[in-house]
Formats: C-alpha cells, sequence, structure tokens
C-alpha cells in the first residue's frame, strides 16, 4: 500500500492535469456575412454602425488582404475543407471539432459545390443545425411561404414552424435565435463547443425592418462618388489598405455572363447626373443594404454578449469572414416595389457595390481584388494582441490547418470509409501570435472565366474568359497596370503553374 499511494496520487494528478488542459481549449465561434465588400463594415471605413464587429476588431486582429472563393458556394466548400477542390475525403471543420471532444452547433446558411460529400452536410457535422439552401427572403413573404425551404436538424421546416423572438419574423434575427438556444445548451456541458453562424446579410433580396432602414435614410443623398472617396480616406487612416494601395477609378460590372445587363444597374454613371427622384430612390436602396448589415452586427451583439454573460468569452475564439465582395447582379422578381418589405425583391445595382469594395475592383465571382478580397477578423483574448494589423496574405483554405493548430490534433488519414485528401492551405495560428509565417505558394480564386492565380509578389486574373492579365500585387494592389504585355513569359509560366495546381486539386 505504501508503494501504491504515490503511484495513485501520480496518476491523479495526470488525470487532472488532462482535464485542465481539456478545458482549456478555446470555444470556438466562426461568422461568415453574405455578400458584403470589404468597406462595408465599421472597422474597414464604413460608415454603417458595426459597433459589435469593431469590438471584435478593436481587441484582436484584421487583415488587409483576405482572399475567399468569390462566390457563396466555392467559399463555403473551401473555407469548411480547406481544399479549392475535392470530393470523397474531404474533412469538414466541424468534424476536426468533434474528433477534438467538441459540441458543434451550426444556424445559418449552407450551400456547397456538387464535389462536397453528402457526409460533410450539416446534418452529419453538427449535433444541432439550422439551415437553409442559398437564396430565401428575410421576411415571411405575403404567401405564407419562403422560396425555398428551411431545414431543422436535417428535417424541411414549414414556415409556420420556425422559432422566433421578434415579431415579424426576420431570418438574420431568427437565425440567431436559434443559435443562442443550443448556446444555453452549450453551457451546460464541460465539453468546449463549436458554433458555425453563416448569416445570409447582406445578400438580396434588399429586406429590412423599418427601424433600421429609418437610420441609414437620406445618409447617401451625398452620392455614391462622394461616399467611396470618403471610405477610402478612412481606410487610409485606419491603416487596413496593403501599402500602396490606390482608389480604382469608378467601374461598372464587367461580367457579360450574368444577364439581363440593364445599363441602369450594371453600368456607373455621375450621382449629379441623376433627377432628385432618383437620387431619393438609390439613397433607399442603399439604406436598406446598410440596415441589413446593421442588423447582422446587432444581433453578432447577441452572440457576444451571451458569451461574455456566461464567462466564456474570455476562452473564445472569434472569426469574421466574409464570402465574397459586394453583388451587383439585377434580380430585381418585382422591381415596381421599393427596396425594403417582404413583398419586395430589389438587388443592390453596380455602383453602391462598388463603394462597398472601396478602393478594388469589380464584383462577386471576380478573381479581381472587389470579388475574392473580403475582411477577416480574428479575436482571441490572451493569444490575439488587441487592435493590431496584418498585412500578411491569407485565404479560407487556411483556416482548416489553422484549426488542427488551435485544437492540437493530427488530421485524420480517413474520414467516412475514405482516405482523407491534403489540405491546400497554411495555418494562420503563427499570424495570431504576432509572428511571420511562411506565405503558401499560391492562392486560387473566382469562377473558372474570372480565375485568379496569385503567387508570391504576382497575380493572374481573367474577366469573362479573356486573356490573362498581370498584376504586381506589392506595387500596385488595386490593379490598375496590367503588365501582361510587358512580360508575356512570366504570365506563361504561372498559367502553367495555376493549370498544374489546379488539375492537382481534383479529385
Amino acid at each position: 500500500m505504501k508503494i501504491m499511494v504515490p503511484c495513485l496520487s501520480l496518476l491523479l494528478v495526470f488525470l487532472f492535469s488532462c482535464t485542465n488542459e481539456q478545458h482549456n481549449q478555446p470555444n470556438i465561434v466562426l461568422i461568415m456575412a453574405d455578400d458584403i465588400g470589404i468597406s462595408d463594415i465599421g472597422c474597414y471605413g464604413s460608415e454603417i454602425q458595426t459597433p459589435n464587429i469593431d469590438r471584435l476588431a478593436e481587441q484582436g486582429l484584421r487583415f488587409t488582404t483576405f482572399y475567399n472563393m468569390a462566390k457563396c458556394d466555392p467559399t463555403r466548400s473551401s473555407l469548411l475543407t480547406g481544399l479549392y477542390r475535392g470530393g470523397n475525403g474531404a474533412v469538414h471543420l466541424g468534424q476536426l471539432t468533434k474528433q477534438a471532444g467538441y459540441f458543434n452547433i451550426m444556424s445559418g446558411k449552407e450551400h456547397f459545390n456538387n464535389w462536397v460529400p453528402d457526409y460533410c452536410k450539416a446534418e452529419n457535422v453538427f449535433d444541432h443545425s439550422f439551415y437553409f439552401w442559398a437564396t430565401t427572403n428575410y421576411f415571411r413573404p405575403p404567401s405564407g411561404e419562403f422560396e425555398r425551404p428551411f431545414y431543422l436538424e436535417g428535417q424541411e421546416l414549414a414556415a409556420d414552424e420556425i422559432e422566433y423572438e421578434q415579431a415579424p419574423m426576420y431570418k438574420t434575427d431568427f437565425i440567431t435565435d436559434y443559435a443562442l438556444k443550443w448556446l444555453d445548451e452549450a453551457f451546460t456541458k464541460d465539453d468546449p463547443f463549436f458554433l458555425y453562424l453563416p448569416y445570409h446579410a447582406a445578400h438580396y433580396p434588399l429586406q429590412a425592418r423599418p427601424e433600421d432602414i429609418a437610420k441609414y435614410r437620406g445618409k447617401y443623398l451625398k452620392g455614391w462618388d462622394k461616399v467611396r472617396s470618403e471610405r477610402f480616406a478612412r481606410m487610409q487612416e485606419l491603416g487596413v489598405l496593403p501599402e500602396n494601395a490606390q482608389l480604382s477609378p469608378p467601374e461598372g460590372n464587367l461580367n457579360i455572363f450574368r444577364k439581363p445587363l440593364i445599363p441602369a444597374y450594371t453600368d456607373y454613371y455621375p450621382w449629379e447626373s441623376l433627377t432628385e427622384a432618383q437620387q431619393d430612390s438609390l439613397d433607399l436602396e442603399m439604406a436598406v443594404f446598410a440596415a441589413m448589415i446593421d442588423r447582422m452586427d446587432q444581433n453578432i451583439g447577441r452572440v457576444l454578449d451571451r458569451l461574455e454573460q456566461q464567462g466564456k468569452l474570455e476562452n473564445t475564439l472569434v472569426l469574421f469572414l466574409v464570402d465574397n465582395g459586394s453583388c451587383p447582379f439585377y434580380s430585381n422578381k418585382v422591381p415596381d416595389v421599393q427596396p425594403g418589405p417582404a413583398h419586395s425583391y430589389w438587388c443592390l445595382r453596380a455602383s453602391w457595390a462598388n463603394v462597398g469594395n472601396t478602393p478594388y475592383r469589380q464584383y462577386k465571382q471576380c478573381g479581381l481584388e472587389g470579388g475574392s478580397h473580403t475582411p477577416f477578423i480574428a479575436y482571441w483574448p490572451g493569444v490575439i494582441e488587441p487592435n493590431t494589423i496584418t498585412h500578411q496574405v491569407g485565404h479560407i483554405v487556411d483556416l482548416a490547418p489553422t484549426f488542427l493548430d488551435v485544437l492540437d490534433i493530427p488530421y485524420p488519414d480517413s474520414i467516412n470509409g475514405f482516405r482523407s485528401l491534403p489540405l491546400d492551405g497554411r495555418s494562420l495560428l503563427p499570424v495570431f501570435r504576432g509572428e511571420e509565417r511562411r506565405e503558401p505558394e499560391y492562392f486560387i480564386s473566382g469562377l473558372d472565366r474570372f480565375r485568379m492565380f496569385r503567387s508570391g509578389t504576382y497575380k493572374i486574373v481573367k474577366m469573362n474568359d479573356g486573356p490573362w492579365e498581370l498584376y504586381n500585387m506589392r506595387q500596385d494592389p488595386t490593379e490598375l497596370n496590367d503588365l501582361a504585355g510587358s512580360m508575356p513569359e512570366l504570365v506563361q509560366s504561372m498559367e502553367i503553374a495555376y493549370q498544374t495546381k489546379w488539375q492537382q486539386s481534383e479529385q
């Protein structure tokens, strides 16, 4: 017995130590916004009120250059698997957190490319999930039905069955209602939790609560040119632009594959050329868009407040990002109804989307920076130094290896009977810690006809399946000087590199 007592004591100390280490794992909250430009958030230069997102930035880290895949479904597919392309063998972030003993929650938008396996879908990954696929209305429309169905734990949910706290029901709010309900359950458990919160705001249709719209009505009568120049000046003051960034000239939507191309929506024209009635209507359009972002921020505040009230925020890694740049595609099904209410179906036009993507060129779907380059904020008390900004380049495929580092687990050898596919990104944890990381060999974004491939200093990109353009991103981050004509050999070598890497990623 005298021999066994010390051994037992050592065993208890070891078990206690392991338990403490497990409990010290951070909770993770991953928040995604939809179709929002880099300058649409307050801490990136916007006049739109986003105090809760700004709080994460002021107490965390902002990236000046962070890439997505330039459209909803490829971004979500790559974000959640760490792959540019994949198939069977892809591993969802939630499967990594589950492996680490986390309680998994999702509430929001699910939208994948066809290559994402069924075992990566919400009902197969999360302990609780409320989700919808792609575009739906924000309010319950007059017909009493949503454009697309909602799902709760994998089962289709009728509109009358959706739980909500504030009437009339509004999507951004009830997405959060479900998340908070399940967070309350998470607080009763010993396990850490992973909350994936992909909002739909501010994707069209432009619908918002009247009280939120009223906050912004009249603020945009100064016009898109003035608002854009003011945002650019604030971005320079804040230091959230890469070095040498210049304000690109105003530009319409050059995407010829999104029909109909209606000049009033797709082309740029000076604000002063419009009548007072037109300016008033356009002020309303942007006010509704701003209101949608404002409402999303209010709901992010609800989540942060709940975490803080429960004493969880200090041990939580919070990540905020956007799936692509602002969207200028005409989708007005009832154009005679002004934006805002449930029976409208309005979209943002190119000139306002151009403001959102300040100071960059072009829009959603494009590998040009306006489509592929959006905010990324990381908040993690005790690890990330408050109010820091990094010029290191990141990409959504970097999130999976970052999770592995944060969770301190190995990448699984297999998943659902398939050999796991190798990840494409590289961990951002050194950046979180204020260190320099070894930059990945390349970054890919944009749809096929609008692809970009960046490697080191240079980036090739195409528009409308045209010839490759070439930009020096260190000297010309807003892509104003196409070097393809003077450096054809570099274009050719980068195209070969892109084709090789893209073919290797195909499974």
